[in-house]
């Protein structure tokens, strides 16, 4: 894994050659120019930084109790349209990003990028680790009060950049977009020979996390409606006898998790399994992968039935995490040992069409998507 530091967008990768920075252009004895001093109270709400670029979006968690100044200039700047039309102007592949500066607006001064928007709010703490997601004020090299405009995000731990850079926000979600952005083709020089822009920053209210505080009663007022490639098949939940897998459940398709998984097991007159992540047509995102854990199991009086939906598992009663499957058929053997959360109440042409695709023992011979799972109020 590559280790890198960063110093007013000189970078130096630790595991190969360790280089000189290059000072060129760049003011050493350049006074604070703002005094951005002020100390900003906790956010008695949590704000997030809503990041759209050219190479798509990403969320940042902002963290003013851990930099209360660093963050409230971002804050401003964004407020004003400070970041639109700035570049990702530095980047190391799979390892860091760097943008931010007002310089990079203009394509004519691409020489001096990573020179410009320092000098803007004095030195805070020091963040004790860095590791992948954080985000980060560049300084200039011997200066600690040259913090502005200009972050980076590391997108691995960097132990070697511990205890020097303020870290004023991490991020919450988005990281597949920033590992593209790391992938931009740089340079001679470092920089990245694409414009990689950002062409808004939205800050917001922290949105609150679905499907946490509602009560059963609460959560059954929710259907849950698959869309796969057979068709669509609509479930309803027994929050009553399963509350905290219908949670879990209703948690993981808001989040995304079961989007472009795929329905791997088919077993006619017995189950249609599908929701595992091995399945899965793209790798989680950090904050999806955050959501996943096992689960204790919730066993119950539900007899597994045609159309029954019960959690998969493994030997382990507390192994079931994601992979879910329908019954097809009676299976009493499944009783009281799996977790059986919900039924299908439409749908079941789709049921049975995914039952009698063609296949090898139990794998079939073409994928069947589960596309999405939606999260909707009954009808």
């Amino acid at each position: 894994m590559k280790r890198i530091v960063v110093v007013l967008g000189i970078i130096a990768t630790l595991t190969t050659v360790r280089l000189k920075p290059d000072t060129t252009g760049i003011r050493f004895d350049a006074p604070v120019v703002s005094g951005f001093i002020r100390t900003v109270s906790a956010q008695s709400v949590p704000k997030q930084a809503v990041v759209e670029t050219s190479a798509g979006t990403f969320v940042l968690d902002l963290t003013p109790e851990a930099a209360p100044n660093q963050a409230a200039y971002f804050m401003k700047l964004a407020a004003d349209g400070g970041y639109d039309g700035t570049t990702f102007h530095r980047v190391i592949k799979y390892g860091m990003v760097q943008g931010g500066d007002p310089l990079s607006k203009d394509p004519a001064k691409r020489a001096q990028y990573g020179t410009g928007g320092l000098n803007a709010v004095r030195a805070e703490a020091r963040a004790a680790k860095l590791t992948r997601g954080s985000v980060a004020a560049v300084l200039v090299p011997g200066k600690p009060d040259s913090a502005g405009a200009q972050f980076f995000v590391v997108l691995a731990d960097q132990p070697a950049l511990d205890n020097q850079y303020t870290v004023f926000a991490r991020v919450s979600d988005g990281m597949d977009v920033l590992q593209k952005i790391s992938e931009a083709p740089v340079d001679d020089k470092g920089l990245t020979t694409d414009r990689i822009e950002i062409t808004h920053v939205t800050i917001r209210d922290t949105p609150a996390e679905p499907f946490v505080t509602e009560s059963p009663a609460e959560l059954g007022a929710y259907r849950a409606v698959l869309d796969t490639s057979a068709g669509p098949i609509a479930i309803e939940f027994f929050t009553d006898k399963a509350p905290n897998t219908v949670r879990q459940f209703m948690r993981l398709a808001a989040a995304g998790v079961y989007n472009g998984t795929a329905f791997h097991r088919v077993a006619p007159g017995f189950v249609i399994q599908t929701g595992a992540l091995s399945s899965r047509a793209a790798p989680l995102s950090d904050k999806q992968q955050k959501l996943v854990h096992n689960l204790a199991p919730e066993f119950n009086d539900t007899k597994h039935v045609k159309g029954i939906v019960s959690m998969a598992r493994g030997d382990a009663p507390d192994s079931a995490t994601t992979s879910f499957f329908i019954c097809t058929g009676t299976s009493p053997a499944l009783d009281g040992v799996y977790t059986a959360f919900g039924r299908v109440v439409d749908g079941m042409p789709a049921v049975d069409a995914i039952e009698a695709t063609p296949r090898t023992g139990e794998t079939p011979n073409t994928r069947i998507d589960l596309k999405t799972v939606r999260i909707e109020k009954k009808p």
